[in-house]
């Protein structure tokens, strides 16, 4: 097995062996010490030493290597200036601006290259791959602005500036401060590295960027789409809604596998409810609630197919060219086109947006005064306007994930005059994503403080004993609103309290 999960020191060893999600929630939650594997040391070894014998001949052109890039393709560099070649195209790609990205980005993005380098079809020195591997392990993590991709040549500027301190240039996060490179190379005790043929090119191709949004984004979607769940349980007990949209015949009739699984958690919440049992007056329910399997369910099946997509490419090699030892070829292709990742987060983005959409419907119905519930939850509505202004955060956190939905994989804009003339915008799909989770975390946290308010208005009925275990908790924490106060720090607290009820994003 790769992983050692012992508790003092976990250790990965990271090589061509497939990930699976397991795999990469281990080392997202638990940052692992980094070991380059026995078989991954050989395919570099081995890849490495393949290019250097196939330059030799100086008569071929090769992309990247001995040629300029994008448009500059057909440009012969000669021998004696590959390696100012590679440092150029490091220094001339670091060209992203706007804000810095969050470090477990970055460390996805280090593991991700990592795991791109190991299969040995990029012709890199060990060393390079080491120093990666050094910097995760030591949380020496670079600053990388956000913005500077087209998720076409891969993420070339935000990889740009994530391995300029390899070679003792940019800045770096280090023991909580924003350090020059070179300086923190120092205190480390190691070299800068000069690139060699190739190597900068293999660093700065690649999707590692936008799939590492995609990986964060995934794993903290998997939290929100069973928070979803809760939530909508807990609204139908103080919406006294019928039961009969959990029956699992209906599912069984139609069996999209999300909406199977949404009625069964919802059910599992529920299970000894006393509320459950009341008799209702309501025949139907509005379809924020009736519909709950059917919506919250798709969303499901969506994020389904999006890991399938982000797994692929978290064990793909996506710089360009390749090399191939094995059947002697060097081959120029077009893996770092991140259209498979954009495209999965548009999908995603559409997905959990959808999640808010009804989360905040819901919110309305229980505002409303409906049912037997004070209007706006309060019990001196008029004089106090209790939780009527939760609403409207709600709401706009949901028109703003609408508009964040346009799809970024929609868009082209020709680069590198003309060479690179379709692009995919996957950096830009992966950081409005990013927000789209972030306001779906928010709006979660809301329609919950707002859920639990309305429950407590029917007491002393009580729920089952997992939402009333749930709900003491919580009320340790956020007091029932008996008369006006500021929401906003509670919503923010209600967020934090609901990340440790489920698996948390740390």
């Amino acid at each position: 097995m790769p992983i050692s999960d012992d508790k003092a020191l976990p250790v990965y060893s990271i090589g061509p062996d497939s990930m699976d999600w397991g795999t990469v929630e281990f080392i997202f939650h638990h940052h692992p010490r980094l070991v380059l594997s026995e078989e991954a040391r050989r395919r570099i070894h081995t890849s490495y030493n393949y290019l250097q014998r196939k330059l030799a001949d100086t008569r071929v052109r090769y992309y990247g290597i001995n040629t300029g890039f994008g448009a500059l393709c057909n440009v012969r560099i000669s021998e004696r200036d590959i390696g100012q070649l590679q440092k150029n195209l490091l220094l001339s790609h670091a060209a992203g601006v706007g804000e810095a990205v969050p470090l477990d980005i970055v460390r996805l993005m280090l593991v991700l290259k990592i795991k791109s380098l190991s299969y040995g079809h990029s012709a890199v020195r060990e060393i390079v791959v080491e120093r990666l591997i050094d910097f995760f392990n030591e949380d020496v993590l670079p600053v990388v602005p956000e913005q500077g991709s087209l998720g076409a040549s891969g993420d070339l500027a935000p990889l740009a500036h994530m391995c300029l301190p390899l070679a003792g240039l940019g800045e770096v996060w280090f023991e909580g401060k924003r350090l020059a490179a070179q300086e923190v190379l120092s205190k480390k005790g190691w070299s800068p590295l000069t690139f060699q043929a190739k190597e900068a090119l293999a660093l700065l191709n690649g999707t590692q960027f936008s799939t590492a949004y995609a990986v964060w984004c995934l794993l903290e979607s998997r939290r929100l789409l069973e928070l979803a769940d809760l939530n909508a349980a807990i609204g139908y007990e103080a919406f006294l809604c019928q039961q009969s949209p959990l029956d699992e015949r209906l599912y069984f009739i139609r069996p999209h596998p999300g909406q199977l699984v949404t009625a069964r958690n919802i059910r599992h919440w529920l299970e000894d409810s006393d509320l459950a049992a009341l008799p209702r007056e309501h025949v139907q329910d509005p379809y924020s609630f009736r519909c709950v399997p059917q919506v919250h369910g798709a969303s499901r099946d969506a994020l389904k197919h999006v890991e399938q997509v982000v797994l692929t490419e978290i064990n793909s090699v996506t710089d360009n060219p390749n090399v191939f030892p094995e059947s002697d070829a060097i081959l120029s292709g077009g893996n770092f086109h991140a259209q498979p990742i954009a495209l999965a987060l548009d999908y995603l983005s559409l997905a959990l947006s959808e999640i808010g959409s009804i989360a905040e419907r819901r919110v309305f119905q229980l505002l409303s005064g409906q049912r037997g519930l004070p209007v706006f939850l309060s019990a001196k509505a008029g004089l106090n306007s209790g939780m009527m202004i939760a609403q409207y955060t709600a709401a706009a956190l949901a028109s703003q994930n609408k508009t964040l939905c346009m799809p970024a994989s929609a868009d082209n804009i020709v680069s590198s005059n003309g060479q690179e003339d379709h692009v995919s915008m996957a950096a830009n799909a992966g950081t409005k994503a990013m927000r789209i989770v972030r306001n779906t975390e928010r709006l979660l946290a809301i329609e919950f403080m707002v859920a639990m308010q309305a429950l407590d208005f029917r007491l002393p009925v009580r729920s089952s004993t997992r939402i009333e275990a749930l709900r003491k908790r919580y009320r340790e924490i956020v007091p029932h609103l008996e008369e006006d106060r500021i929401l906003s720090p509670e919503i923010e607290q209600t967020a934090n309290f609901l990340k440790t009820v489920f698996h948390r994003i740390n």
